[in-house]
């Protein structure tokens, strides 16, 4: 890819994580874990707990988790890929924070995320809303166990 390129992701179990440095090598992209300033126990993640961090930061649409670092240098990027496992049919609130830090305006943003069973549902809408000063945004990709292959042919396709 002649562009430069960023992939921010947030991953609490590891599947994430991988997918996105595998992407990271197939377009040559840097890489930037989105680590929340608290990290998150497996109490925390216990979605079937109604008082869990993760539940009541899910149940609250202004819950902005506290992010560790910041992007060294976002405005020398013109794509930004932004992975994240799906929680409660949507983004864990901590991509929004993320995405609502950062001044995107002139970039093309890529969501993508894995799932233990939910699709990516209206996952994409939500978070463009996040950044309307987006040059353009591609919809959010479901790219769980994505091989070299398969993330190569996925990014061909997003016209970059």
């Amino acid at each position: 890819m002649s562009k430069k390129a960023l992939v921010a992701y947030f991953s609490c179990s590891g599947a994430t994580k991988g997918v996105a440095e595998s992407l990271a090598e197939v377009v040559g992209a840097d890489l930037f874990e989105i680590e929340p300033e608290e990290p998150y126990t497996d109490a925390d993640l216990d979605w079937t707990n109604k008082q869990s961090r993760s539940t009541v930061e899910m149940n609250d649409p202004s819950s902005r988790p506290a992010i560790k670092s910041a992007v060294a240098d976002m405005s020398s990027y013109e794509v930004v890929f932004v992975g994240f496992p799906i929680w409660w049919y949507v983004a864990p609130t901590i991509i929004n924070a993320f995405l609502e830090s950062y001044d995107f305006a002139g970039k093309t943003i890529v969501p993508f995320c894995t799932s233990g069973g939910s699709g990516v549902g209206r996952t994409g809408e939500v978070l463009q809303a996040l950044c309307p000063d987006s040059v353009s945004w591609r919809p959010a990709k479901l790219l769980n166990g994505a091989s070299p292959t398969s993330l190569r042919a996925w990014v061909g396709s997003l016209d970059l």
